[in-house]
C-alpha cells in the first residue's frame, strides 16, 4: 500500500472519529499529518508549510473586521437596512447575499473575498431571522458562483485566456454563454434551495417589521419565526461610530476587488483602527474570532496539502478514468474535477483539467459546453467545510450553530461531489 492511500484512508479515519464526542477533528488533522508526514519520509518543516497561513490571515481579519461590526451595532443596523429592500419578506431575505455574491463575483473579485463579505451578511441574516444556517451559505455561495463566469471574473478569464492557448475554437458570443450558464445554474439552485427550505420550515414565512424595539415579528409564522434585534443605545453604538465602521467596510472592499489588496491584511488593519478609534474593549472583539474554526480548517488543510504532496488526489483521479465516447469522457473529467476541488483549489483545479479538454473537443464535445460542465463541476462543490468557503461560513455562523453546520455542509459536499458532475455534464455538455 502506497503512502498516497494510506492518507487516503487516514482521512477517512478521521471524519469517522468525529463520531467520538471528545475528538477534535482540527487537532487530530495536524496529528495526523505529522505522523503520516514520519511515516513518508516528509521533514516535519516541510509539512509546516503546508499549513495555510493566508486561510489564517483572511478568516482572522474578516472575523475580527464584523466582530468590530456586532460589537458596536453596526451589523444590526446593516441588516435592518436589508430588510427593508425586500419589504421585510422572510422568504425574500435569503436572496440578498444571493444578489450580493453575484454583483461581487460578475465584477471581479475573487471568491474567497466575496465570501469573506457575504458569509457574515447571510449568517446574520440566518441567526437573527430564524433561517436555516445552511440554506443561507448555499444561497450566499451560489450567488457567488453564478457570477464566476461573467466576461470580468477569474473563471470567465481564465476560460478564455486557456481556451485561446490550447486551442480551443471558442465562438465570439461564449463570454456571454459563460455568463447565462452561471447565472441559470445560480438561479436553479438557489429556487431549489428556497422551495426545500419553505417545505421543511428551514426558511420561516410571513414579515417581518425592521425596527429597533424588542418585539415579536409582525406575521412570521413556522419554526423559527423572526424577531427584530434590540440595539442598546450605547455609546459604541452612536451614528458616528456606524458610520466610521461603514467607511471602513467599504474600503476593505474597495481596496480588495479594485486594487487586489489582501482582504485579510485589510480586515484586520481596519479592525484595528476602528477598536482604538471607538474605544472597544479588546477582548469583545478577539474573543469573537472564530479560533476553534481556524484550528479546524487550518488543520485539515494542512493534512490535505500533505495528500497532495503524496499524490493521492492523483489515485483517485486515475481510479475513474475510463476508455469509452467523448462524451463519457468529459463525464469522468468533470467528476474527477469535482472530487478533486472537493479538498483543493477549485480555481487550481479548473486550470489543470482544461488541458485535458481539447483531445475531447476534438473528438465531438462542444468546446463552450465543455469548458462549462468542467467549470461548475469544480465549483458546485466548494460548500464543504474542508475549504476557505466552509471556514469562512463556519466562521461567521453563530458558535452554538457551528457543530451542526459543520455537519450540513460535510453532507451537502457529500452529495455533490455524486450529483454536482453529473447535472453539470447532463445540462451544458452540449451548449
Amino acid at each position: 500500500m502506497t503512502m498516497a492511500v494510506v492518507s487516503i484512508v487516514v482521512l477517512v479515519a478521521l471524519f469517522a472519529a468525529t463520531l467520538i464526542p471528545a475528538f477534535d477533528l482540527g487537532l487530530g488533522a495536524l496529528a495526523a499529518a505529522f505522523i503520516v508526514g514520519l511515516a513518508a519520509g516528509v521533514p516535519a518543516d516541510e509539512v509546516t508549510g503546508f499549513f495555510p497561513a493566508d486561510f489564517f490571515i483572511l478568516i482572522v481579519g474578516v472575523t475580527a473586521l464584523f466582530a468590530v461590526a456586532h460589537v458596536n451595532g453596526t451589523l444590526d443596523w446593516l441588516l435592518d437596512l436589508l430588510l427593508r429592500l425586500v419589504g421585510g419578506r422572510l422568504v425574500l431575505v435569503p436572496l440578498v447575499p444571493f444578489v450580493i455574491g453575484a454583483v461581487l463575483t460578475a465584477v471581479g473579485t475573487l471568491p474567497a473575498a466575496a465570501t469573506a463579505i457575504v458569509a457574515p451578511i447571510a449568517l446574520g441574516l440566518a441567526a437573527r431571522y430564524g433561517i436555516s444556517p445552511l440554506v443561507a451559505a448555499v444561497l450566499g455561495v451560489t450567488g457567488i458562483i453564478s457570477g464566476l463566469l461573467s466576461p470580468l471574473a477569474v473563471y470567465g478569464v481564465t476560460a478564455r485566456q486557456l481556451g485561446s492557448r490550447l486551442g480551443i475554437d471558442l465562438p465570439g458570443s461564449a463570454p456571454m454563454t459563460f455568463l447565462l450558464g452561471g447565472l441559470l445554474t445560480g438561479l436553479v439552485v438557489s429556487l431549489v434551495s428556497l422551495l426545500i427550505g419553505l417545505r421543511t420550515g428551514a426558511v420561516p414565512r410571513g414579515r417581518v417589521a425592521a425596527t429597533q424595539d424588542t418585539a415579536p415579528a409582525a406575521g412570521g409564522t413556522g419554526p423559527g419565526a423572526a424577531t427584530a434585534t434590540k440595539i442598546a443605545p450605547t455609546a459604541k453604538g452612536t451614528h458616528r461610530g456606524r458610520l466610521l465602521t461603514v467607511l471602513c467596510l467599504l474600503a476593505v472592499v474597495v481596496l480588495s476587488i479594485g486594487f487586489e489588496m489582501n482582504i485579510g491584511y485589510l480586515g484586520v488593519t481596519a479592525a484595528l483602527i476602528l477598536q482604538l478609534v471607538l474605544r472597544l474593549e479588546p477582548g469583545a472583539v478577539v474573543s469573537k474570532i472564530p479560533w476553534s474554526v481556524v484550528l479546524l480548517i487550518g488543520g485539515l488543510l494542512t493534512y490535505v496539502g500533505l495528500m497532495q504532496h503524496l499524490g493521492a488526489f492523483e489515485q483517485i483521479s486515475d481510479l475513474l478514468r475510463v476508455e469509452g465516447s467523448a462524451a463519457l469522457s468529459l463525464l469522468v473529467l468533470c467528476y474527477i474535477a469535482g472530487i478533486t476541488s472537493f479538498a483543493a483549489s477549485s480555481i487550481a483545479v479548473f486550470v489543470t483539467a482544461m488541458p485535458l479538454l481539447p483531445p475531447l473537443v476534438e473528438a465531438g464535445v462542444s468546446p463552450v459546453g465543455g469548458v462549462l460542465a468542467i467549470a461548475l463541476a469544480s465549483v458546485l462543490v466548494d460548500i464543504n467545510p474542508l475549504g476557505i468557503t466552509g471556514g469562512l461560513i463556519l466562521g461567521a455562523a453563530e458558535p452554538s450553530a457551528r457543530p451542526r453546520l459543520f455537519r450540513q455542509l460535510l453532507t451537502y459536499g457529500l452529495v455533490s461531489i455524486a450529483v454536482a458532475p453529473a447535472l453539470a455534464w447532463l445540462v451544458f455538455s452540449w451548449w
